[in-house]
């Protein structure tokens, strides 16, 4: 799925807020406790009673999750250390809807993913179906776009970034969409996934067709480029990775500009250049949710606290994604440092489609995109 979700300058817009995040009750839960089906840390005896019982779970299934992307290596390894359990890392490049699918395939096995990552086309084709187990960690209300996007909390926004292009600094200096045709990129230029299961592939078109003239409501514009580029022979249909960029067989990526960030700094240490070109500005946000058949239920849960709190908010601004925390901690002074340095402290957010906007983009793809470029 995942190869790219936000970008360095891009943070949440202001919201009201208050000014502190409560404490939640400790109290121990009862032995009977069914991590299953509580909605909030409380009903299990706080934070204490999830820890306790993620413990005796003793693993954390996730599933999608590239270590480069978003900063998730550190935040895996933060909540192994944390809370002393195993963390079993399934298909790392998966796309949102491959999570799904693989939730289904697994359910009532202890393989199945407990906790998803997912962008929001996905997260709202199966919102109420009972793919979701609703929870509203203790910083909820303070998460933008939360209340939007799911009052039940089956769904919670955790971080967004804005799209770009990264591209390899050999090849010049882009400045203009039109250069992408110029015959040296050919074989060069991918996208982070399908756009038909990829949110970053989605907004990748978003972005393309933004900066055409297109809006949210057409996308002819971004598939016709993107057409163009496969008939010039620059576009090719290969999932970009971090060994794909590092090996140069895809030089030029269409993704989430965060991850952009982080390959630059890894080329920078190899000697190398890469440079980011954003023809417009689309914002990617993406949502948390634990499968309603999670085998380890305390442990999504406790995921859940502990990457939607301030340490995991952290953890994702140093990565350079915005978390949706981002702006109740700077309106209350607990922002940090390292993640302001990341993301800076603007609380402009970059302009995106709403989930009835993607479903109709997807349901024009599902033709138009294996004509216009075949498919991976």
């Amino acid at each position: 799925m995942k190869f790219t979700k936000l970008t360095s300058g891009s943070v949440a817009a202001a919201v009201v807020v208050a000014l502190a995040i409560p404490a939640l009750s400790t109290s121990s839960a009862s032995a009977a406790t069914d991590y299953s089906k509580i909605t909030n840390a409380s009903q299990g005896g706080g934070m204490a009673g999830l820890a306790a019982a993620c413990k005796k779970e003793g693993q954390l299934n996730v599933i999608a999750l590239p270590l480069y992307w978003a900063n998730y290596g550190e935040m895996i390894d933060g909540f192994k250390k944390t809370y002393g359990v195993k963390i079993d890392e399934a298909n790392p490049e998966g796309s949102s809807q491959e999570e799904i699918d693989a939730a289904v395939t697994n359910k009532g096995t202890n393989r199945s993913p407990d906790v998803f990552d997912i962008g929001l086309a996905v997260a709202v084709k199966y919102l109420n179906t009972g793919t979701f187990a609703p929870y509203k960690a203790k910083t909820w209300q303070y998460l933008q776009f939360a209340q939007s996007v799911d009052p039940s909390a089956q769904v919670t926004p955790n971080y967004t970034g804005t799209m770009t292009i990264g591209y390899s600094g050999t090849l010049g200096t882009i400045t203009k969409l039109d250069d992408l045709l110029d015959p040296k990129f050919k074989g060069k230029i991918a996208l982070n996934g399908d756009p038909q299961g990829s949110s970053a592939a989605m907004n990748g078109i978003f972005m393309i067709n933004k900066a055409l003239g297109g809006t949210f409501d057409d996308v002819t514009k971004g598939v016709a480029f993107f057409a163009k580029l496969k008939a010039a022979g620059n576009f090719i249909n290969v999932n970009p990775t971090e060994a794909t960029i590092a090996s140069g067989q895809t030089p030029v990526v269409i993704d989430n500009g965060y991850i952009q960030a982080g390959v630059i700094k890894t080329m920078a240490a190899a000697g190398k250049v890469w440079k980011m070109y954003t023809p417009a500005a689309v914002g990617s946000t993406y949502n948390s949710a634990i499968s309603a058949w999670a085998p380890h239920p305390a442990c999504a849960r406790l995921w859940m606290e502990y990457t939607l709190g301030e340490t995991g908010a952290t953890v994702w601004a140093k990565g350079g994604a915005t978390p949706t925390l981002w702006v109740h901690l700077l309106k209350t002074g607990r922002a940090s440092a390292e993640g302001k340095a990341a993301i800076g402290v603007s609380k402009v957010v970059a302009e995106k489609a709403t989930s009835d906007q993607t479903a109709k983009a997807r349901l024009y793809l599902k033709t138009a995109w294996p004509a216009a470029v075949g498919t991976n």
